[in-house]
C-alpha cells in the first residue's frame, strides 16, 4: 500500500515537471498557471472581464495568462492598447492559429418583445450587402441563422467554445447553398452583391495560384454574417434599454431629430452632422454596451517588445477594450450612462480617444462604417415615429451584461408608443 502511494506520488511529480508552464524571460507577469490547464480554471468564464480587471489590478496594464499551454497577453488601458495596436500595428496584427475568434407599428401600446427584432432587421441588412436578398421575418433560413448566430455568441471566445462548431458549420452549409445558386443566376461582369463580386474576381483570375477560392468565400461570408449582425443587433438592445430608463435623454434626442428633420420624409446619414445630442446619445450607447469587451485576439508576427517586457513571435494577444471604454483617467463619466461623455461645453459632438469599440490600428474592425450607419439611421428612425417606455410591471432595470462572444443586454420587453401631436415636438 504504501509502495503503491510513493509510485503514484512520484509519477504526480514526473507529470508536474514535465508539464509544468514557464514564462519566458521578461515576459509580463501573471498568474501562476496550472500545468496543462494553464489559468482556464482560475478564470470565471461567466464573469470574465471582472476576473480579467482584477489581474490587472493587481499585476498591471500588460499581464499574462495561459489558455492551456498557449502563452497570451492581455492589454488594458489606453496607453497600452496605442502602443500595441497603433504604433506597433504591424507587430501586433496577426492573428492566432487553433482559436474560434470572432413589428412595432403592430405592437404599438403593448410591450414588445425584442430579442430578435433587432437581430431581423440587422441580418437582412448584412444579407442584401453580401447576397443580394432580403427574407421575410418568418422565412426559415432567417430564423435558423439568427438562432444560431444567437447560440453562438453566448460561448466564451478562447478555445474551449467547442460547442459552437455546430452551430457554426449549419451556417457555413447555408451560405454555400447561397453560393451555388448564386453560381447558377450570375450575368459575369454584372455583380449584385458581394458574392458576385468575388465569383467574378475568382472567374477572372482562373488558377493563378491566389487565395481565391468558393471554399474561401464562403468563411468570408461566414466571418461577416457574425461580424454584421450579432454586435450591432446588441448594441441597439443596450440603446433601447438606456432609452426606455432614461426618458430625459430620449426626449431630448427626438426635439433634435424633428427639429433637423421637419417635414423630410426619410433621415439620411448625412444628418448626423446637424445632430450633436443624437451622435453624444449612440456613441455613448455603444461605450457603455461594450459589446465586443475582449476584440478578436491577436498575435504578434515577430519578436517585439511592450512597455518594457518582451513578447515572442506567436504569442496570442488579449485587447481588454473593457478596460479602455471605462478607464477614470479617459472619460468624465466612466461608470455611467452620460451623453456629456461625448459633448463639449458648447454642446458639439467629440469623440475622445479612447473610444474603441470597433478596437484600433490595422486590424480595426472592417464593418465599422456600415455598423455606424446602421445604428444612427434605425434609431434615428425609429425614435422618429415611436416612444419607447419601460413598461410597469417590467420591475427594476437590470442592466448586468450577459457575456459571451459578445455582451447583451439581459432580457427585457419594450414599451412602444406611436408618437402623437403632443410628441412631435416644436
Amino acid at each position: 500500500m504504501l509502495g503503491s502511494l510513493i509510485l503514484l506520488w512520484t509519477s504526480f511529480c514526473i507529470l508536474f515537471v514535465l508539464f509544468r508552464i514557464q514564462r519566458p524571460k521578461n515576459f509580463p507577469p501573471g498568474p501562476q498557471p496550472i500545468p496543462i490547464f494553464g489559468n482556464l480554471l482560475q478564470l470565471n468564464l461567466g464573469k470574465l472581464v471582472r476576473d480579467l480587471k482584477k489581474l490587472s489590478e493587481r499585476y498591471g496594464k500588460v499581464y499574462s495568462i495561459y489558455l492551456g499551454r498557449k502563452p497570451a497577453v492581455v492589454l488594458n488601458g489606453l496607453q497600452a492598447m496605442k502602443e500595441a495596436l497603433v504604433t506597433q500595428s504591424v507587430e501586433f496584427a496577426g492573428r492566432p492559429k487553433g482559436l474560434m475568434i470572432n413589428h412595432l407599428l403592430q405592437n404599438k401600446g403593448n410591450a414588445t418583445d425584442p430579442q430578435t427584432l433587432f437581430h431581423k432587421a440587422t441580418f437582412n441588412i448584412i444579407c442584401t450587402v453580401l447576397v443580394g436578398t432580403r427574407f421575410k421575418h418568418e422565412d426559415e433560413f432567417l430564423q435558423l441563422n439568427i438562432r444560431c448566430i444567437r447560440e453562438t455568441t453566448k460561448t466564451i471566445n478562447g478555445p474551449w467554445a467547442m460547442k459552437a462548431f455546430q452551430n457554426m458549420n449549419m451556417i457555413r452549409k447555408s451560405l454555400a447553398d447561397q453560393v451555388s445558386q448564386h453560381k447558377e443566376s450570375r450575368v459575369p461582369g454584372e455583380p449584385r452583391d458581394l458574392t458576385d463580386c468575388y465569383l467574378d474576381e475568382m472567374e477572372k483570375r482562373g488558377d493563378d495560384g491566389s487565395s481565391f477560392s468558393e471554399n474561401q468565400l464562403v468563411f468570408y461570408l461566414l466571418d461577416l454574417f457574425f461580424a454584421g449582425t450579432d454586435t450591432t443587433s446588441n448594441t441597439l438592445l443596450t440603446a433601447f434599454l438606456y432609452l426606455m430608463t432614461h426618458p430625459d435623454v430620449q426626449e431630448r434626442c427626438q426635439k433634435e431629430i424633428d427639429k433637423v428633420l421637419g417635414e423630410k420624409m426619410q433621415v439620411s446619414f448625412v444628418d448626423r452632422h446637424r445632430m450633436p445630442y443624437t451622435q453624444a446619445v449612440i456613441h455613448e450607447v455603444q461605450r457603455v454596451a461594450d459589446t465586443v469587451p475582449l476584440a478578436a485576439f491577436h498575435a504578434t508576427t515577430k519578436d517585439t517588445r511592450l512597455m518594457g517586457y518582451d513578447i515572442p513571435k506567436g504569442t496570442i494577444i488579449i485587447p481588454n477594450l473593457s478596460s479602455v471604454l471605462s478607464e477614470e483617467t479617459q472619460w468624465k463619466f466612466p461608470h455611467e450612462f452620460n451623453p456629456s461623455n461625448f459633448l463639449n461645453d458648447e454642446g458639439e459632438f467629440v469623440k475622445p480617444e479612447a473610444f474603441m469599440p470597433f478596437s484600433a490600428g490595422s486590424r480595426v474592425c472592417l464593418g465599422e462604417g456600415l455598423a455606424r450607419m446602421e445604428l444612427f439611421l434605425i434609431l434615428v428612425t425609429l425614435l422618429r415615429r415611436f416612444k419607447f417606455i419601460w413598461p410597469e410591471d417590467a420591475g427594476v432595470p437590470d442592466y448586468t451584461p450577459v457575456f459571451g462572444l459578445t455582451h447583451s443586454p439581459k432580457h427585457y420587453r419594450l414599451g412602444v408608443r406611436l408618437r402623437g401631436s403632443g410628441d412631435l415636438g416644436p
